[in-house]
């Protein structure tokens, strides 16, 4: 990867948060109504080299580390999740797991295209009857001659309904999982858009329907059976990294809102801020935000330095900052009364957003078990050697 200098991403970041500001927060609000992310911002995205941010130059990227990524992220999460979530399956779940294990000629095709917007494609993985349970996927492809056959059905799938192609994750009759980039005209898919949901309602949601499809032998990303150990786990730690700065992002922003309502808002003669209860919350929310902004940084550092409890620190970072933004913005709610429960406020689109975070990319029980493995190997080890130590000494 193409490493920026110190400056020219802090250049990027600053530049970011005023794209955001200026053409992307204003449109927040009609995106989770309207439930359209418009093709006019996508496409600028795409020219600016935000789809891309994080890779290397010679694919159209802009060459971001993980941590200047975390906070790229970060300025386009808090103006709209929507935006952000784009952002993450294209870049994180995507186009992170094509540079690693694409071909070069995969690759040289796909990456440029979707660094412009050009090409948008969508991470087949959930089914109607597979959730956390990754490794039990339903969708089956068989060998005949130089192509495979897949049929079944995806749900849950971000940005499926506009997507270009899709990375399907599927399982042959012994089990083995492969992953097959699938692109959209072909012979057999069908997507059905999802309306109705709590959060992410601009991010394009569909089922995906596979019946027969036929795709060539190079058409497979990464090796035959190795879906599941290498794409899958790989999509989703760096979607889950995406995730943890996301969930920063929304407690950001719904502390922002909290702190100007209350500034703004008189009850009995005085500004909602100026009362102890309220004052309570804020500074919970500060407290809660700081926290969630150095996990997210110091999983950034630790991926920087190709740490290796890197992937661990990263699950730790999304199941914390999920709670926070919950918490947050149910008590930005809270400061808001009435109005935070309608439209025309963020807090009730940002409590909505929020949640959906505990889910997606792992939920939370699953973070649970991963940290509670983890924290199982690191201190008892620590246990073990301290007391060598001691019998030592």
């Amino acid at each position: 990867m193409i490493a920026q200098t110190c400056e020219s991403a802090a250049q990027i970041i600053e530049e970011a948060k005023i794209f955001a500001g200026r053409e992307i927060r204003p449109l927040a609000e009609e995106i989770d109504v309207t439930g359209e992310l418009p093709r006019s911002l996508i496409n600028r995205m795409g020219q600016l080299g935000y789809l891309a941010a994080s890779w290397p130059a010679e694919y159209g990227g802009l060459g971001l580390d993980p941590v200047a990524y975390g906070l790229f992220t970060e300025q386009i999460g808090k103006a709209c999740c929507n935006t952000r979530a784009l952002i993450t399956v294209q870049t994180s779940l995507l186009g992170e797991t094509m540079l690693r294990f694409g071909t070069e000629a995969q690759k040289r095709y796909w990456l440029p295209q979707m660094a412009r917007a050009e090409k948008l494609g969508a991470f087949a993985l959930s089914e109607p009857n597979v959730g956390s349970d990754a490794k039990s996927v339903q969708t089956t492809y068989r060998k005949e001659g130089s192509h495979y056959i897949l049929n079944g059905s995806k749900k849950w799938i971000s940005f499926a309904a506009i997507a270009d192609f899709f990375v399907v994750i599927a399982a042959d009759p012994n089990g083995q999982i492969t992953s097959f980039i699938v692109e959209r005209e072909r012979e057999g898919v069908h997507t059905r858009p999802m309306p109705g949901m709590l959060g992410n309602r601009g991010a394009h949601i569909a089922e995906i329907q596979l019946n027969e499809v036929r795709v060539p032998a190079e058409n497979v990303l990464g090796i035959v059976g190795g879906g599941f150990t290498y794409i899958v786990s790989t999509a989703l730690d760096h979607g889950r990294y995406s995730i943890a700065w996301a969930g920063a992002a929304i407690a950001g922003e719904a502390l922002e809102a909290m702190v100007a309502y209350s500034m703004s808002r008189s009850q009995f003669g005085e500004k909602l801020h100026q009362f102890q209860l309220v004052k309570g919350l804020i500074g919970d929310a500060v407290t809660k935000v700081h926290a969630a902004r150095t996990l997210c940084i110091a999983a950034g550092e630790m991926r920087k330095s190709g740490a290796a409890e890197a992937v661990d620190e990263t699950a730790i970072a999304k199941y914390f900052t999920s709670k926070v933004a919950v918490e947050v913005t149910n008590d930005t709610v809270q400061v808001h009364g009435g109005n935070g429960c309608r439209t025309g406020y963020p807090a009730e689109r940002l409590f909505r957003e929020a949640k959906v975070l505990e889910i997606i990319e792992g939920t939370s029980q699953i973070q649970q078990q991963v940290i509670s493995q983890y924290g199982l190997r690191k201190y008892a080890v620590k246990k073990q050697e301290e007391v060598r130590i001691g019998k030592d000494g």
